[in-house]
This record gives structure tokens, sequence and C-alpha cells, in this order.
């Protein structure tokens, strides 16, 4: 797999951080059962605030800037991520943005309302159409054409999420530097990977990337939005088109058991809380400190501690959880379950080895026993 091929910004000047995590680890697995959790910190990923639409963007900004664009429409729901890191790319490079914010939730849009919001007008926004469900991708082309013929800009419509083949290829890029990392910083393999599954960049950009290295970790969406079948077939269809991209081969063909989804975390819909939700977040922030969002990272990752509960990987597992982003939506949302409780160290350091699993526990007492 070749990525050079292909013209790319640059948002971000070093690889985000694999992390192990052995206070959430512990938190949610006993000694005997203990599965080791790991994180890929895309929440540090460059532009305001960072996430996953980073990797995304570097693809889909360069292609806008070889077409000559001056501004760029997108579309988003309330609050979304991708809108705010759509507008601080266009920031970046001296371009005008424009955002189509679609009500998935009847009267959840507030003009004055914080959080991704309030940095819309922070960052400059030329301007926001709202509009209901479903409205979002006529009213970009609508947009666009008007901007084209009253105005003569030339206007680059990029999807909601940055989620096509040219986005997703962000997200083969960065199988390309999980496998990197594991070799340069000797982690120990992952027996599986876990993420968001939301528009689909991000999980089908792994599944092509990680087939194209012939790597076979799989890879495991939590869907934020659709039923199963729904979800599985729009990212089966998404991948291929990625991984037909990337090798530059149209007949090349995944199959679909190459792309898993879990939709038991959605609840009563997406960007509702749920209790596991309120749950997941409190217990990253109270064990790792580690800031989640309610609507995509906070739900996946309430998939991802519910799939370990439950014995879906065996005792002694390396899994890894890719972090979408999204701390900025925290303000907005508020979520928090106040009567999580972890587990307390007695005063022992807690280690955080990134080597050998077998040196991957989480304090001096388990380690004893591990000798035992």
């Amino acid at each position: 797999m070749d990525l050079t091929k292909f013209p790319r910004r640059k948002y971000t000047p070093h690889e985000t951080p694999i992390e192990y995590m052995p206070r959430l680890s512990k938190a949610v697995s006993n000694d005997n059962d203990r599965v080791n959790l790991w994180i890929k910190r895309d929440d540090m990923l460059g532009l305001t605030g960072g996430g996953n639409k980073t990797r995304k963007l570097e693809f889909v900004m360069a292609d806008a800037l070889a077409q000559g664009a001056d501004t760029i429409v997108t579309c988003g729901a309330v609050q979304s991520n991708h809108c705010r890191l759509t507008l601080s790319a266009c920031v970046k490079e001296g371009l005008k943005c424009c955002l189509v914010i679609e009500e998935r939730v009847p009267d959840s849009y507030k003009e004055d309302a914080s959080g991704n919001n309030y940095l819309f007008h922070l960052l400059g926004v030329e301007r926001i159409i709202q509009v209901g469900l479903g409205e979002a991708p006529a009213k970009m082309e609508e947009w666009a054409k008007e901007l084209r013929e009253q105005e003569g800009r030339n206007v680059y419509v990029c999807p909601g999420g940055a989620s096509n083949e040219i986005g997703a290829t962000g997200y083969c890029a960065c199988a390309q530097e999980i496998q990197y990392q594991l070799f340069k910083e000797q982690l120990p393999r992952f027996d599986a990977i876990v993420t968001a599954s939301g528009s689909g960049g991000t999980h089908s950009g792994l599944v092509a990337g990680m087939t194209a290295l012939r790597c076979d970790i799989p890879i495991i969406g939590i869907s934020t939005r659709h039923p199963k079948d729904k979800q599985t077939d729009h990212i089966h269809k998404l991948a291929v088109k990625t991984y037909q991209h990337v090798l530059g081969d149209t007949a090349a063909e995944l199959p679909v058991d190459a792309v898993t989804v879990y939709d038991d975390y959605v609840g009563p819909g997406y960007s509702l809380p749920t209790p596991e939700m309120a749950e997941a977040v409190t217990l990253f922030a109270r064990t790792e400190g580690i800031l989640l969002d309610p609507v995509y990272s906070g739900k996946a990752a309430a998939g991802f501690l519910d799939l370990v509960r439950q014995g879906t990987f065996p005792a002694g597992s390396n899994i890894l959880f890719i972090h979408t982003g999204g701390a900025p939506t925290l303000y907005h949302y508020q979520p928090l379950a106040p009567e999580v409780s972890v587990p307390q160290n007695e005063g022992k350091p807690m280690t955080r080895k990134n080597s050998d699993a077998t040196d991957v526990v989480t304090d001096e007492d388990d380690s004893t026993d591990d000798d035992n």
C-alpha cells in the first residue's frame, strides 16, 4: 500500500501515542481474567481540539486545494466535531467555510450553545444553515451551486464526516502508523481494535488499511447511530471503495465478514445519552484522566468496556481502543455518572510499560500473584 501517491496536507507532525491503561484494565476485569486495555490517542491529532476527522481532512483538503477551491461547504449534526475540524482546516489553509447543521433530534440546535457551536463562531465560520433530518446532503449541493453561480466561487463539497474513499484513506494511514508503532515501540500485538462506527470513514479506513497491509487484527465497530445490518452494509461498501482507491485496483474486493459491527450501545438514538455512556465517560476520566465525548467515543467506549466484561476477549488479550476525540462537546452535554467508583492503588505506582504483554501488570500485588 503506497499512500505517497496521494496529495496530503500534514496537520499533525507526529504519531499519536498508544498508551496502556492499567487502572481502567483493573477496573473492568479481575486479576484472573485480566484483559489489557490500550488506547490510540487520536484526540491528540492536530487542528482545533483534535479528533479522528483530522486524519481524513489531510487527504480531503489536499484534494480540495488541488482543485483550486476557495470555499468548503460541509455538514454535520448539532455539535459536530467534523464541522469544527473542517472549519479549523479552512482557517489553516485560508479558505472560507460554510456549515450545514442537520438537526437529528428535534429542537436540539441552539444558535448560542456552547461546546463546538461556540467554536464555530470563534473560528470565524462564514455562515451556518440549520436543516432537518436527512436534508443536509441536498442543501449542501444547493448552497454550493448558489455560491458558484451568484458569487463565482470555486466550491468544494466535503461529505459529512469527510467519510468517502478520499477521507477514509486517512485511516489507512493510521493502520500503517499502528503497525509501525508496534514494531518501533515493541508493543504487544493487539488481538482486536475497537472504534466508533458512525459516518464510517474511520472504521472503513482501518478495515481497508489493515487488509492492504496483510495484517489480520480484527476491527470492531461500535455503531453510534444505525442498526447493525444497515451499518455493516455501509461500512463494507465504503471499505471496498477505499481499498480499491489505495490499491489503484477497481476490481479489488473485501469479504463482508471483514466488517464487524455491534449496535447494542446506541440507546434511544443518535446523540441521546445512555447510562452506559455516562459510566464509560466517567470511568475513563477517573481511572486514566482521559476525556471522551458523549456522542461517539463515549458510546464506543461503553461497548468496548461491555465486551470486556462479557468475556468477549480471552484473559491476557491486548485490545486497542481508538480515541476519536470530541471532548469539546462535553461542555455542552455534560454527562456524569457520580456513582462510579474506581480501584485504589494503596499508594503503589501503576506499571505502564509499553513492552511485552508479560510486563503489563497493574500494580505490585498483581506481579506477585503472577509469580505464584
